[in-house]
């Protein structure tokens, strides 16, 4: 029998594994007896546990998840049956499983496995994953196209770690009732937020709702009785009315759904047996699974949101770091230690709410990642978290700011991505008091392409009215704020992941002058103009060089006296940014030398047209070209070429 003991600490050494090193692929799982699945679930879990604490990671959703991973492989026959995973943090298990094991030690590392369930991956991973609550939507469209194509094969969409309170994932459940397709839901209900019928009644009855049975009466009835519409009416509400008693079945009932559950998500036998129950059936169906995040590790179960990721562990003793990426230490944090840009942010916000009760701060489940952690316990009546939501937090901001209220909105830059449509309609085209706190601009590291932040200027930039602010360092950050927060319409300051160059931080707030730009080097031939993160390694290559620098400042307006003068005094300009180069920053300062038709060469260095991998951002940033080395060897490439000419 396995042991079911809570884990205390990360193991340092490869645990023993006897089932799971027989489980190369899913067909080999599916020739072991269900009775040794518990089994291979708790080496699993294990494994889980030594892998994330060698490499770090996300790791608290996947533990919560391993019997469910395990019972879908075990009863469907993947990779032909299609599993959509949703909110990707709970994909470790399912990559295990499906011949990662071995690639495990290089999960969110350069070259190595992505965070995130990938196609070019594996042919079990379906769909691509970054942001949440997309799983429903693209398995009703893989299961409209078995349909379509004649094929026999199962789908399920497996949503769960938040993805549910996001309004894309009940559009989906609304389409799906009315397309004659077979396809399932599984709600991974890991925090408890919908039911707590759990036990062996709501087993019982998950069980009977499932069994070939109660599907076979329920059908059979229904040819009968919609015959004599009233009593089949009758019959259906004394169904739903039997079933609303026992577990939330009836908003998925009304929306057209079969509903089943609640059912244990760690009782995998179970498990398995609602599932192949489940194939049988035809139309949507919806099982509801209750899972608990970070299950059998007892400090991730303590505290699941802390341990939602992790840093690698160096010794059992050790404590584990937070993951940066989701919960960076609160702005409260030593005065020995340099503050994060997130840290910055979370600062200011609770001093400029001391000094104006307008300010409203609003965030997509990000209170952890943005830091609103010490804003949300000093002003919980002006503090909202509108889950994972993004459309619905900008135009709640839009709303605030029509009738008096002073909206900040806390929100990563590839998460800004989802709220576009709202930020332009909703904020800009009204001209609305709003500012947006720009989280996690640039490269961010090891979650990959679906989370750098390398769009937001170049979508941005477009939009008219906008002000669009990058600091430097963390004193303009700071300042930064202030001046958006003080401007009368919508104003965005982008700030990256992680720490600044250590400037130090001036506790009275200024306003800057609005698109103006800050000259700091005098040179020959060449002119830096740098924007937010690229000031400081273009101050390092000026220096070396003697290049002229501009701190730009501002992305838009772009200062337009400062630009013409380096034009005048520099035979080439050099424009750097974090962003992608395609209608970037860079872009915005080759437009308006063309419409003064000032014809001078251009370089613009930044991201490539193409998506960037995962690894450390110095890496990512040496690819690309932005390290200190690779601008260096651009700017002289493009030296020759002039000279050349």
């Amino acid at each position: 029998m396995p042991d079911y003991t809570l884990f205390q600490e990360i193991p340092l050494t490869q645990p023993v594994t006897p089932l799971l090193d027989q489980v190369t692929l899913p067909e080999n799982m599916r020739k072991l007896d269900i009775n040794q699945l518990p089994q291979l679930a708790n080496e699993l879990r294990e494994f889980l546990l030594y892998s994330v604490g060698q490499t770090g990671g996300h790791f608290g959703a996947g533990l919560g998840v391993v019997e469910l991973t395990v019972a879908l492989h075990y009863a469907f026959n993947t990779p032909d049956d299609r599993l959509v995973w949703d909110v990707g943090h709970q994909a470790y298990p399912h990559k295990i499983l499906t011949g990662r094991r071995k690639q495990m030690h290089t999960i969110r590392q350069y070259n190595g496995l992505a965070a995130f369930p990938k196609r070019t991956e594996s042919e079990f991973d379906t769909f691509g994953v970054g942001h949440s609550s997309t799983s429903i939507s693209a398995a009703l469209g893989m299961a409209i196209a078995a349909r379509e194509q004649g094929l026999d094969r199962h789908v399920a969409a497996i949503i769960g770690d938040g993805a549910m309170t996001a309004g894309m994932a009940f559009e989906a459940l609304s389409h799906a009732a009315h397309v004659d397709a077979n396809m399932l839901v599984i709600l991974n209900d890991n925090e408890m937020s919908i039911s707590e019928n759990v036990g062996g009644f709501a087993t019982y009855l998950a069980k009977i709702l499932s069994s070939k049975a109660y599907t076979s009466m329920r059908e059979g009835s229904k040819k009968v009785l919609s015959k004599l519409p009233k009593a089949w009416e009758l019959a259906r509400k004394t169904e739903e009315h039997f079933k609303g008693m026992v577990s939330p079945s009836t908003l998925f009932e009304e929306m057209g759904f079969h509903y089943i559950g609640p059912i244990d998500g760690h009782d995998v036998q179970s498990l398995v047996n609602t599932l192949n129950n489940i194939k049988g059936l035809s139309g949507p169906q919806f099982l509801h699974v209750i899972t608990k995040k970070g299950k059998r590790f007892a400090p991730a179960e303590a505290d699941p949101i802390g341990y939602h990721a992790i840093t690698k562990f160096e010794k059992p003793t050790t404590k584990p770091e937070k993951s940066e990426t989701e919960t960076p230490e609160s702005h409260l944090a030593s005065k020995a230690s340099r503050p994060k840009y997130s840290n910055i942010f979370g600062q200011w916000l609770c001093d400029m709410a001391a000094l104006d009760q307008r300010l409203m701060g609003i965030t997509p489940a990000m209170r952890e990642g943005s830091d609103l952690i010490q804003f949300s316990k000093d002003y919980p009546e002006r503090y909202f978290d509108v889950a994972i939501a993004e459309q619905h937090a900008v135009t709640l901001a839009a709303g605030m700011a029509c009738d008096g209220l002073k909206p900040v909105v806390a929100i990563y830059s590839t998460f800004l991505q989802r709220g576009y449509d709202q930020l332009i309609h909703d904020v800009a085209v009204q001209n609305l008091d709003v500012l947006f706190a720009i989280d996690r601009a640039g490269l961010v590291g090891e979650d990959g392409p679906t989370h750098h932040g390398t769009l937001d200027l170049s979508f941005l930039r477009c939009v008219p009215g906008m002000i669009i602010m990058a600091p430097a360092d963390e004193n303009e950050t700071r300042q930064m704020l202030y001046t958006g927060y003080q401007h009368q319409g919508p104003a965005a300051v982008r700030y990256p992941r992680g720490t600044g160059p250590n400037i130090e931080i001036q506790q009275e707030m200024t306003a800057l002058p609005i698109g103006q730009a800050e000259k700091r080097l005098s040179g020959k031939k060449v002119a830096l103009l740098a924007f937010g993160s690229m000031v400081s390694p273009a101050q390092e290559i000026a220096e070396k060089h003697g290049y002229g620098l501009i701190n730009m400042r501002f992305v838009k307006p772009l200062d337009q006296k400062a630009i013409f003068e380096a034009a005048k005094e520099y035979d080439l300009l050099v424009t750097l940014e974090e962003n992608t180069v395609s209608g970037g920053a860079g872009s915005g300062i080759s437009e308006l030398l063309m419409q003064e038709a000032i014809l001078k060469p251009v370089l613009h260095l930044g991201l490539p047209d193409a998506w960037v991998d995962q690894g450390s951002p110095q890496q990512l940033l040496r690819d690309c070209g932005l390290d200190i080395e690779g601008i260096e060897a651009s700017i002289e490439r493009y030296l020759a070429k002039l000279t050349a000419r």
